[in-house]
């Protein structure tokens, strides 16, 4: 089935886009409670879902991400809502939607689709023909809502990237993916930046655009863009880190981002290569704000180095990935020795 490209339509425009901020974070702060599951407030509370959306476009946001990431049936039989997949998918991209097409301006509609929290055969008990039964049964949702793109997002097993991606294109929407590069500077299922770019080979469709999102730090997914883009330059490739770096304060989570760090964030994510950039956890309407500011008035610019980043954003939370990164920095310098 062939799909529409909203993202390079809109790249050919505009040269790089920046997606919204966090959806947890800013839903917390307009009266989430913990425990609580944000998909439910589509039907509940559709009201706070537009101020959500709403204020990222007055940001500045050219993507906004649908209210949707626990959507499948896996994460919604948690709360009893696993009968209730399409509705509460169709009604996130239906919010996200009426605000886009009142933006005065083009505005993506994404399809947040987030990983099921199931492990895979052999590892777990979900086959895999079952996974994509179940992100088809979400993005289907989505499609009917107003999504022009499935978003999938924070996924950590390469088999279930596939999986997902199998889902849209069998829905007929076209899809992106990230990962969240977590774990000694791999995901949770050990897949490393530079890997990303194969995790679809072989479908009838490629991705929009790939890259990572999530993680541990602003740093330390910075050091994964340099990597992704080192792999493939021409490839379209999408960052959305966290704001700074998380911290407990007592039994909260806090993020050290402030505005000015995530302005510089961006100015570093476009200089390494990124298409597509925005905010992850922490990230506010403040600060993607500063973030469209930054990305407005920037020229791209040399090409960082990990201590650059370090330098200017702050020290990787992963002293693996930190070393992994170098190693594989010195591996590319006697590549490029090679070649002259």
């Amino acid at each position: 089935m062939t799909t529409t490209n909203p993202i390079d339509a809109l790249l050919a425009e505009k040269g790089v886009l920046l997606a919204d901020g966090a959806t947890g974070t800013n839903l917390f702060a307009m009266g989430l409670e913990a425990g609580e599951a944000p998909e439910l407030l589509n039907e509940t509370a559709p009201d706070t879902i537009t101020s959500l959306h709403q204020n990222f476009v007055d940001a500045g946001a050219d993507i906004i991400l649908t209210n949707s990431f626990g959507g499948t049936r896996h994460r919604l039989k948690l709360h009893h809502a696993q009968d209730r997949v399409h509705a509460l998918n169709k009604r996130a991209a239906e919010i996200a939607r009426a605000v886009a097409d009142k933006a005065g301006r083009k505005v993506i509609v994404a399809g947040s689709v987030g990983p099921t929290g199931e492990l895979l055969v052999p590892l777990g008990a979900m086959t895999y023909d079952e996974a994509i039964e179940a992100f088809a049964e979400q993005i289907e949702g989505l499609k009917e809502g107003g999504a022009e793109v499935a978003w999938i997002e924070t996924m950590s097993a390469p088999d279930e990237i596939r999986a997902a991606a199998e889902a849209a294109i069998r829905v007929g929407l076209p899809y992106t993916y990230t990962g969240s590069f977590d774990t000694a500077g791999r995901t949770m299922m050990g897949l490393l930046p530079r890997d990303i770019h194969g995790v679809v080979d072989g479908l009838s469709q490629n991705p929009l655009g790939v890259g990572a999102n999530c993680g541990v730090g602003a740093s330390d997914i910075l050091a994964s863009l340099l990597d992704m883009t080192e792999a493939k330059p021409e490839a379209t490739i999408i960052v959305k880190g966290n704001c700074g770096i998380p911290e407990f304060r007592g039994t909260e989570i806090h993020y050290s981002g402030t505005p000015e760090l995530m302005a510089d964030y961006v100015r570093l994510a476009v200089d390494a290569g990124a298409r597509i950039v925005g905010g992850c956890c922490g990230t506010s309407f403040q600060h993607l704000a500063a973030m469209r500011k930054a990305l407005d008035a920037h020229t791209k610019s040399e090409r960082p180095t990990v201590e650059t980043i370090v330098g200017r954003i702050g020290p990787m939370r992963n002293k693996v990935a930190t070393e992994n990164t170098a190693e594989t920095s010195e591996a590319r310098r006697e590549r490029r020795r090679s070649r002259a």
